[in-house]
């Protein structure tokens, strides 16, 4: 699935087009607003970013998604009109992929994130992360405690990866919050206790290497595991 975040109608409607004409599954965006609400859905395997939008511009957007554990692997193409090298060098500083300028031609897009997808997709398919019998394939997003594979939903899946990324770290709720959920969540702390309980049980005896921090949060205990 190709994000493409694009405020101008015709140019995102045409870009949506030939990517789902070459077989790729592609949706279009025309600010960060449904594009954030999507991304809580359903991670993308890669990112057009317009530099120019209303309301939070690419560089923003492409900021937060960088800073974040949970977004920060996906490939990102920033699109712009400016003619400056300027932008393209913040962009390619702040983790962007590649950059498209403006105006460029359906092809050329095409090849360009073709190209990303073959140089990320080798380390993103050999991501796999484990702690004691619990193993994560990020890119086929599969779970499993020994041999048995678990189905998590998509808020589950992310705190399991945000902590076997981060093992012996203690998060607070409103750390986890604000990285699972996103900086504009206006739930309470109690629905990360809600989902951390949810883990557990789905991970049955492995999922006792979460620990609750007494006071201040939760951390996944390596060491436990490994005991």
């Amino acid at each position: 699935m190709i994000y493409c975040v694009e405020d101008d109608n015709s140019i995102r409607e045409l870009m949506v087009y030939t990517l789902r004409a070459g077989g790729i599954e592609a949706e279009g965006f025309t600010d960060s607003v449904p594009f954030w609400a999507a991304m809580k859905l359903k991670k993308p395997e890669l990112i057009i970013l317009d530099i120019m939008l209303p309301g939070e511009d690419g560089l923003s957007i492409l900021n937060r998604l960088k800073s974040s554990p949970i977004t920060e692997d996906i490939p990102v193409i920033l699109a712009t009109a400016r003619g400056t090298e300027y932008d393209k060098v913040m962009g390619l500083d702040k983790g962007a992929d590649d950059y498209l300028a403006k105006p460029f031609g359906m092809m050329e897009m095409v090849s360009r994130v073709k190209a990303v997808l073959r140089r990320t997709g080798k380390k993103q398919t050999e991501r796999m992360l484990t702690c004691g019998d619990i193993s994560m394939d990020i890119d086929r997003h599969i779970v499993s405690v020994g041999r048995a594979e678990i189905i998590l939903t998509l808020k589950e899946f992310d705190l399991l990866k945000l902590f076997l990324e981060n093992p012996m770290q203690v998060f607070s709720r409103d750390q986890l919050l604000s990285i699972v959920w996103g900086t504009d969540y206006m739930g309470e702390t109690r629905t990360v206790d809600v989902h951390i309980g949810t883990l557990r049980t789905k991970l049955g005896e492995a999922g006792s290497v979460i620990k609750t921090v007494r006071g201040v949060g939760y951390r996944l205990d390596q060491e436990a595991a490994e005991g």
